[in-house]
């Protein structure tokens, strides 16, 4: 009997699954929403709802015994609807494709515990840890997580690497049909060659967590003592390739979070938004990885940010163009924006554009932070963003098949839409463009928040990428 442990490795052996997965649930749903044309009355949608359930749980299952790139599928799938979720029932699917964020099905001691003794060059674990737990309390798509406790006492939390993962992510890598369709959910209207290209350089890099490590050694200095954010130390002596030793923080995690009241919802809300997008004009450096698994509200109210294996590093050239690229769109500057978004790489041949159809699409895109008013987000202004960058029934599709996503920009508009998913499902309610105006014009701050920060750059004498000028009046 196969041993539903062990991660299938082979393209061949993955892709079926992932076809299991997707695909043959798919026809089962359109199987029974057929017959149910013959039926009426209230037993054939409860078994359309029943059917789908089922799917939800096999999808879960399977991908989660996956691991690798088709995890995040369904993991990206927990907090954006994406197209293989049918739109009447993306409910049904959501509650358990978020096990996947949250509860991925972990892996048995006795099969991660070789990777330890390997990594450690035979050394007993005992001599190097009081103690760790043989249950892992998260499971993600590479490895998993379990407590543990130092010799001197500290909690730490120790990432172990799935062994086989590296393998079984090289055959989702090879698998070009299953990665452009990530790469599509991550970054519609792409490049396929380009944004194929840099999903495998960066997805690649997660598999070594000793360049997490520094990563995360880097913003854990940079936020040292941040009022709001907060991201944890990495022991560095027991940090290996396949092995990550932090500090283990305690906290509230998403799906509680939901249940907090509207002004709470929304603080937490504007600290991820000024942890992601606020790290590229502070530090030239983000995570490009903003799902909601990623972060944990501590007691004190600070918000710790977590995981580092997918980050992105910017030059001052690529940010000073980005924030051209804003100051365009926010004056209503459409052929200074088309001009912007040459530059940048996202239109080849911009004299055959329209830059007023141009500046409409990008405001459908980025909008919630161009506008100058208080803009609660929520799932349909989500959905209407993917419809504006996807959809062939979008009126701006002319647009997308001309326009090509950098590979430069593409970890960017990743962290863009998984920020703005995660706000949705918080529907967090801030002057979003005011706040950008900190990054964009070296406004002041517009927020308690706002000015907490900045007194704290201050003080450390860190400050951002120079603000671009003051906008000025359009010619046009």
């Amino acid at each position: 009997m196969a041993d539903d442990s062990k991660i299938p490795k082979g393209r061949l052996r993955r892709s079926a699954k992932l076809g299991t997965a997707i695909g043959s649930q798919g026809a089962k749903y359109a199987g029974t929403k057929a017959s149910s044309v013959f039926r009426s009355g209230d037993s054939s949608q409860e078994k359309l709802e029943e059917r789908h359930a089922e799917t939800a749980a096999k999808m879960v299952a399977t991908l989660g015994q996956m691991k690798g790139a088709a995890m995040k599928i369904g993991q990206f799938a927990s907090f954006i609807d994406i197209d293989f979720i049918p739109e009447e029932y993306r409910e049904v699917y959501q509650e358990p494709l978020a096990r996947l964020r949250n509860d991925a099905p972990a892996m048995p001691w006795k099969d991660v515990v070789s990777v330890l003794e390997e990594e450690y060059d035979g050394e007993p674990v005992e001599s190097l840890f009081d103690s760790i737990e043989k249950e892992a309390f998260a499971a993600a798509s590479i490895g998993q997580v379990h407590r543990g406790r130092l010799i001197d006492g500290r909690k730490v939390a120790v990432k172990i690497q799935y062994p086989g993962i590296a393998e079984a992510l090289e055959a989702d890598l090879k698998n070009a049909g299953m990665l452009v369709r990530m790469a599509r959910a991550l970054a519609p209207g792409l490049d396929a060659r380009e944004v194929t290209r840099e999903l495998r350089e960066r997805v690649l890099e997660e598999l070594d967590y000793e360049y997490e490590a520094q990563n995360q050694r880097s913003f854990a200095r940079a936020y040292r003592g941040h009022p709001f954010i907060y991201v944890p130390d990495v022991i560095t002596r027991l940090s290996r390739r396949r092995v990550l030793v932090t500090e283990f923080v305690e906290g509230v995690n998403f799906d509680e979070i939901l249940e907090m009241d509207h002004e709470t919802r929304s603080r937490f809300g504007e600290i991820i938004f000024r942890g992601s997008f606020g790290s590229i004009y502070h530090l030239q450096h983000f995570n490009a990885d903003p799902h909601p698994g990623n972060y944990l509200l501590m007691e004190d109210g600070r918000v710790a940010f977590l995981d580092f294996g997918m980050t992105k590093k910017l030059d001052r050239e690529q940010i000073e163009l980005d924030q051209r690229a804003v100051d365009a769109a926010v004056r209503n500057d459409p052929d200074g924006l088309r001009d912007a978004l040459h530059d940048l790489g996202f239109i080849k041949k911009p004299s055959k554009l329209d830059a007023e159809h141009l500046m409409n699409h990008v405001k459908s895109i980025g909008g919630w932070y161009m506008e100058d008013r208080e803009i609660e987000i929520d799932g349909e202004r989500v959905m209407k963003v993917i419809e504006s960058t996807h959809d062939p029934r979008s009126e701006y599709f002319d647009l997308m098949r001309r326009e090509s996503i950098p590979a430069d920009e593409l970890m960017g508009r990743r962290m863009e839409f998984g920020v703005l998913a995660v706000l949705g499902r918080l529907r967090a309610k801030r002057n979003w463009h005011r706040i950008m105006r900190e990054w964009v014009y070296a406004d002041p701050p517009s927020t308690e928040l706002g000015r907490e920060e900045w007194a704290y750059f201050e003080e450390r004498g860190v400050f951002q990428v120079p603000g671009i000028a003051e906008p000025q009046k359009s010619d046009r």
